[in-house]
């Protein structure tokens, strides 16, 4: 079984979570992985259906308590109003090595955090240690990131191909002020990896750094094959108010 992720309407943290749960990735795995990272006081997520466009797609919700809000918002997250704790890198790895969580998971949900921290790193001209990630470290991402390495894991795909990143423009408002979109910290990752992007009509972000990371992590330029076998489409939900946020992963097969 391999994986394509169809990134015409962007991609996210919680689109991508969102999509392997409504592909039938393991949700009891999920919350047994997120009960371990020890942080209880301070989120709390909710798995629902939501309607876009009249097709049914599944909604990854991170819910942060009320003290956490702000007047302000990140381009990391797709949740605006969130504000957070200022984490570094090795801090979120240690939050990361305690979950009770496989190997495989454990490495890719590391693999994908180093990777938004070097872009942040080369964005903000600072030594990679020196990176505190009141954006990137924010509890959201640690969720959506470790969330998305467990269901990804308990899919066990042998390939994973993606489509070009189809991103808006404009800008976007985030704690550092207005940033042009794609966000700096996409673009770094983009230009690292080679990732095919894209620019549509749309005004404002519909890739993220975490979006930007998890393909990054993954990919390995190899195209889809002409024809395939269509065994399972996963819908996952964004909440931008753009034309149609939703992330499509279909489950194939050699034919």
């Amino acid at each position: 079984m391999d994986l394509y992720f169809e990134c015409k309407s962007g991609i996210s943290g919680d689109m991508s979570v969102a999509a392997l749960l409504d592909l039938g990735a393991g949700r009891e795995k999920l919350e047994t992985a997120l009960a371990s990272l020890k942080l209880d006081n301070e989120f709390s997520y909710t798995i629902s259906k939501k309607s876009i466009n009249a097709i049914m797609a599944t909604d990854f919700d991170v819910i942060l308590p009320e003290h956490y809000h702000n007047q302000g918002h990140s381009h990391q997250d797709s949740n605006p109003g969130h504000h957070h704790l200022h984490r570094n890198l090795d801090d979120i790895n240690a939050i990361i090595d305690k979950a009770e969580i496989s190997e495989n998971a454990r490495n890719l949900a590391k693999k994908i955090f180093k990777i938004v921290a070097e872009a942040e790193s080369k964005v903000h001209g600072k030594d990679i240690k020196d990176v505190h990630f009141h954006e990137v470290g924010a509890i959201d991402s640690i969720v959506d990131i470790v969330s998305f390495a467990v269901l990804l894991d308990d899919l066990k795909p042998e390939k994973v191909y993606f489509s070009a990143l189809t991103d808006g423009q404009g800008f976007v408002t985030c704690q550092h002020g207005k940033m042009p979109v794609p966000v700096p910290a996409v673009c770094e990752i983009a230009s690292a990896y080679k990732l095919p992007l894209k620019i549509s009509d749309n005004n404002g972000e519909m890739v993220t750094p975490t979006g930007a990371a998890i393909v990054a992590a993954l990919y390995t330029g190899d195209k889809l094959p002409q024809e395939f076998i269509l065994q399972k489409t996963g819908y996952g939900a964004g909440k931008r108010p753009y034309e149609n946020p939703v992330l499509r992963v279909l489950s194939i097969s050699d034919n």
